[in-house]
């Protein structure tokens, strides 16, 4: 519930005037699902407002200040010191701050603040350049919080980060007033609007740098990973009151104005690396050697203690020596990279004449085999989910980042064991990024009952007067302070940095309406309010830690909830249930569920690729489904029974369709062009001399040709014959064909019961036509693969049919390359199968121009759901038009794909045999 007062009444008329209602949330299931961020506080706002243009946030601050109402700036979410929570009003980026440009040969980019970072490096890597900043969120977190955090990484250190690496930047004030830093006229307008601001801080910059104390404090801090507090050494660093205050933007955690771009200076990406990994029989050796590496051409040394390496030790690939490991055992991840092969090798071989140094326990030599860095990598990244996904069922996931002076590494190390130790955590982990002394510590908390609150509360003092004041760190590396550490800065930074914080929040938010209590708070225990309940609610689920890695892939994101939102609701929704709590509102919560969580979910599973514990949200969606569908179990089972008369009807429905289109066209109610003819099931030809291959003509191609008009008129099946047949392969359709199907219609509604039937009667046919497995099984469509692996009899050789061209066809063609660009869609099955590499090399075999355009990864039709939910499709694709309108045709590998496909794009969009039999 909230804390603060109701907001006014009169902000609330003005702001409707100014963001339209479908971006205007304020009922309960909204302000839950988007209140929440990777942190372990919740807080609900108020009101959630979706903004799309610096304009609407211009006369949102001008209200809020006006009406004196609070307002918190959102990103993606994945901050993890509640930097990103409110009981007011939530400010949340939506698609449109995606803009960006790249200056001279990539040496500078500009970028809107809804840029995933790895978006802004995929831009940047064909100059050879990335931005600085590198976290571990990077595939998720966008630049306005990467630069509002100042975010670092693996490499990134403090040379790389936002503050050293800033060329300008575009920002909003807390009374409306926009900033850009380079634009001379911006800037001038700004130089006589605000000259008292920028004269009070050309003065505070002047006493800061006049106080020796304070000075030598600042650049201390700054010589470490540190983003606790505001960034005081803005004030030490720059004598432009210009560059002071853009500066100050960078670390503030939304609490000084809005960045609405950034500039950034790039910095090499050098495509040629090695990776190690060392392991010393105790932390003062490994330590030790970090020192050395410190001045040695390494990109990125990661620690791990004893306890991280024990945690990933049954990883799949990774060396069996990991679970041999004696109890004091430390290692380094180590990697360099350079511009050349040749520089490499001189960096190992510089390298490698540290390791002579010491004696190591076991060791992994520097490899340039990816495969192996992968691994090795995996090690590192497979720290963090390791611990959340063992972690008893209603605690939260803590991860803490600080840290030592290099001289004290070890040793800091060793007194954080001792703590863990005292207070109990015994799952304790400690990793990070050891040339910075920048340490993460991963470990599992409950807020069950104030006993535990009380530990938590107890450890965290020690922690903090452990790193602060016995060693002079910093509390916080790279996370941000956040409400977290907003009580301890104070103690960390001294009265006179802490009072100059509160000087630089009172001149850039006189009225305290910008994120109030984060970074700085008068509450010395608001790092123990408001923390995160994470209720059971489903074995499926109960371990997501919150973090928000699963968002950008999710194809309902910009329609209705993410992954983690539903997540977040059914644990609300079971909390209620389970304690008779609020049934009003759980009522509400079960009903608005029905469509923003259950009915729009795609349940394509592309959660689970980026979810560091593999958590597939639609395995849950589906189990809701099969609960909520009971009564449907016995229509499901005879439609098994009856599926070729099934297909028959979906055959002449179609018809039907067609029929009316050319008569009403764009009236004809559920139809439009990219729609499909009915097939007509061909007879293919046979040939002698050619291997036998059994055909898996998926239900969907059997009934669905091509659109009417298409360039090419075969079916699929036509198609794949004659491509198979000329590396020398004879596909046989056999009998009952007609009755078979993979279940995945059944599994996405939940009939479970059905779906089992249908499998076990095509496993048997599969059986009897591949003569108990002896001829190989061609399947013509991705997600019959997906949904088929596992499920059958092991005899069987079950190839999809782009594993089986790559494999067996493509070596016995000659192609010839068509000069026209073609756009690609790697489904979401085909990406859960592994194909995306394959299937940029088999269409890459037919033209050197391949488009496979951004932030697309699941279409969202999700098998029937395009033809009764088109709004899903249309929002997974929102982007796709402007993308590939230079594009001749599309290809992808599901039938159904294509037809939303070529709805959204303008294109048309078929299986990728098409093309390579035309080039062939």
């Amino acid at each position: 519930m909230s804390c603060r007062p109701a907001i006014s009444p009169a902000f609330l008329a003005s702001a409707r005037a100014v963001i339209p209602n479908e971006r205007w949330f304020d009922d309960a299931l909204s302000c839950l699902a988007f209140g929440t961020d990777a942190s372990f506080y919740r807080l609900n706002p108020q009101l959630v407002l979706r903004v799309e243009s610096e304009l609407e946030v211009v006369s949102l601050l001008k209200l809020a200040l006006q009406h004196q109402v609070a307002v918190t700036f959102r990103a993606a979410g994945t901050s993890l010191s509640g930097q990103a929570v409110t009981d007011s009003v939530l400010l949340v980026l939506g698609e449109n701050w995606q803009q960006y440009r790249i200056f001279g040969l990539g040496e500078q980019i500009r970028l809107g603040p809804g840029v995933i970072g790895a978006q802004a490096n995929k831009w940047l890597a064909p100059y050879g350049r990335k931005i600085g900043p590198d976290p571990a969120s990077i595939n998720s977190c966008k630049i306005g919080g990467i630069v509002a955090n100042n975010a670092s990484g693996m490499c990134c250190g403090t040379a790389q980060n936002s503050f050293n690496t800033l060329a300008g930047m575009r920002v909003v004030l807390f009374d409306g007033t926009v900033l850009d830093t380079e634009e001379a006229d911006s800037v001038a307008r700004f130089r006589q609007s605000h000259a008292a601001l920028l004269r009070q801080l050309a003065e505070l910059a002047q006493q800061t740098q006049q106080n020796a104390e304070l000075l030598a404090k600042i650049r201390h801090k700054y010589r470490l990973k540190n983003t606790m507090g505001f960034s005081l050494n803005a004030l030490t660093e720059f004598s432009d009151p210009i560059d002071i205050l853009s500066h100050l933007m960078v670390g503030s955690e939304g609490c000084l104005g809005f960045i609405s771009s950034v500039t950034y200076h790039t910095v090499a990406d050098h495509a040629h690396k090695a990776t190690a990994l060392w392991v010393f029989p105790d932390i003062v050796s490994c330590c030790a050697a970090v020192s050395l590496l410190k001045t040695a051409p390494v990109a990125a040394v990661e620690l791990l203690d004893r306890r991280s390496l024990r945690s990933v030790s049954g990883k799949a690939g990774l060396p069996p020596w990991v679970k041999t490991l004696s109890d004091g055992a430390a290692a380094l991840l180590i990697e360099s990279r350079a511009n050349s092969p040749a520089a490499l090798q001189r960096q190992l071989t510089e390298i490698a004449a540290l390791s002579a140094q010491f004696s190591l326990e076991q060791s992994v030599d520097f490899s340039t085999d990816a495969k192996v860095s992968e691994q090795l990598w995996a090690i590192r990244k497979g720290t963090f989910p390791a611990v959340g996904a063992v972690r008893e069922t209603g605690t939260t996931v803590i991860i803490e980042d600080v840290t030592f002076p290099l001289a004290d590494l070890a040793a800091g190390v060793q007194a954080l064991q001792q703590l863990f130790d005292r207070y109990q955590y015994h799952e304790a982990i400690i990793f990070g990024h050891a040339l910075e002394g920048n340490l993460h510590f991963v470990f599992t908390q409950s807020f069950n009952d104030a006993e535990q609150v009380a530990r938590y509360d107890a450890f965290m003092q020690d922690v903090a007067h452990l790193v602060a004041v016995e060693y002079g760190g910093s509390l916080k590396a790279e996370h941000g302070t956040g409400r977290n550490m907003a009580p301890f800065v104070e103690l960390e930074w001294g009265s006179a940095a802490y009072q100059l914080m509160w000087q630089l929040k009172k001149l850039f938010d006189p009225k305290h309406i910008l994120n109030p209590d984060v970074v700085l708070s008068q509450d010395k225990t608001l790092h123990l309010q408001h923390l995160k309940a994470l209720p059971a609610t489903h074995a499926l689920v109960d371990k997501c830690i919150e973090c928000g890695f699963c968002e950008p892939v999710c194809p309902s994101r910009k329609l209705t909830l993410t992954p983690r939102q539903r997540i977040v609701v059914q644990r609300e929704i079971s909390h209620l249930q389970t304690t008779g709590q609020a049934p009003a509102r759980l009522k509400q919560l079960t009903k608005d569920y029905a469509y923003q969580g259950n009915a729009s979910c795609a349940a394509c599973g592309m959660c689970s690729t980026a979810c560091p514990v593999g958590i597939n949200m639609g395995d849950l969606t589906r189990q809701l489904r099969s609960k909520d569908n009971q009564s449907w179990q016995p229509i499901s089972r005879q439609v098994v029974t009856q599926f070729a008369k099934v297909t028959q009807l979906a055959k002449l429905g179609l018809r039907v369709g067609q029929l009316a289109y050319g008569v009403l066209g764009k009236n004809t109610p559920m139809w439009h062009s990219a729609m499909p003819t009915a097939n007509r099931m061909p007879v293919l030809p046979q040939q002698t001399g050619l291997k036998p291959v059994l055909y898996l003509s998926s239900c969907s191609n059997r009934v669905m040709g091509p659109a009417k008009g298409s360039s090419d008129g075969r079916s699929l099946q036509q198609v794949s014959a004659n491509l198979l047949a000329k590396a020398g392969y004879q596909l046989i359709l056999a009998p009952d064909l007609a009755s078979q199907c993979c279940g995945m219609p059944m599994q996405s509604k939940g009939q479970f019961a059905a779906q089992q039937q249908q499998q076990q009667q095509l496993n048997a046919w599969l059986l009897h036509h591949s003569l108990q497995g002896q001829i190989p099984i061609f399947s013509d469509t991705s997600p019959c693969s997906l949904t088929l692996q596992g499920k059958l009899d092991p005899r069987l050789k079950l190839y999809d049919s782009i594993d089986f061209i790559t494999e067996f066809v493509l070596p016995k063609l000659t192609l010839s390359k068509v000069n026209q660009p073609i756009a690609l869609h790697i489904s979401c099955s085909a990406q859960q199968l592994g194909q995306a590499d394959k299937l940029m090399t088999l269409l890459r075999a037919c033209t050197e121009q391949v488009v496979l355009p951004d932030n697309i990864s699941c279409c969202g039709f999700a098998g029937d759901k395009g033809f009764f939910m088109p709004e899903l499709n249309e929002s997974a694709l929102s982007s796709l038009a402007s993308q590939v309108s230079e594009c001749s045709r599309g290809v992808s590998s599901s039938r159904t794909c294509e037809i939303g496909l070529s709805r959204h794009s303008g294109l048309e969009y078929q299986h990728l045999m098409y093309v390579l039999d035309q080039c062939s």
